[in-house]
């Protein structure tokens, strides 16, 4: 069954997170997509990602079900409450080591205090900014991830695949700098 488990969820089916679901996509990682409008869901899996390895899940629970381990489920949802409010609704399904990544325009103080209050119960957390507009997203947007220093390790590859690529001149940096809050 492993095989079926996607590498990585993703929260928020607007624009954005549509394009990212399918960058992610052509990078070569399996995704699971879910919306609050489950709706939204069937018509994105029959639409934009016919025809791809994406699936979808149609609650929280659905969605940590259908993830490799540890969990990587990126929220790509409005900053604030939104955000809070699907924590608190995936903590339950959630095991020591999984990681759940902000990737919308938090306030850095909402990420510091997310990253501790997780870390406290045994998870990570990655408030990361995703630049560029739709077009970034599905081409490679500029990320800029800061949280659970542990986390690293099991989101590199992904990060790494889908950002943005400059081949402007001679490689001098090897990773991309995690800033640990």
């Amino acid at each position: 069954m492993s095989s079926d488990l996607a590498d990585v969820g993703l929260i928020g089916l607007a624009v954005m997170g549509q394009n990212l679901i399918l960058n992610m996509n052509d990078k070569g990682f399996k995704v699971c997509a879910y919306n609050r409008t489950v709706a939204k869901v069937d018509h994105f899996l029959e639409n934009e990602a016919k025809g791809t390895n994406v699936i979808g899940a149609h609650s929280v629970q659905e969605l940590c079900s259908k993830l490799k381990r540890p969990r990587r489920i990126i929220l790509l949802v409005k900053a604030g409450k939104a955000v809070d409010d699907f924590i608190a609704q995936l903590e339950p399904y959630l095991e020591k080591g999984d990681i759940i990544i902000d990737g919308g325009n938090s306030h850095y103080s909402d990420s510091i205090r997310r990253t501790h209050e997780l870390e406290a119960k045994g998870l990570l957390f990655v408030g990361s900014g995703v630049s560029g507009g739709e077009e970034g997203a599905r081409n490679g947007p500029s990320l800029m991830p800061g949280g659970s220093d542990d986390a690293w390790p099991h989101i590199k590859d992904i990060f790494q695949k889908t950002a943005a690529q400059a081949q402007d001149g001679p490689q001098r940096v090897k990773e991309v700098a995690f800033f640990v809050v």
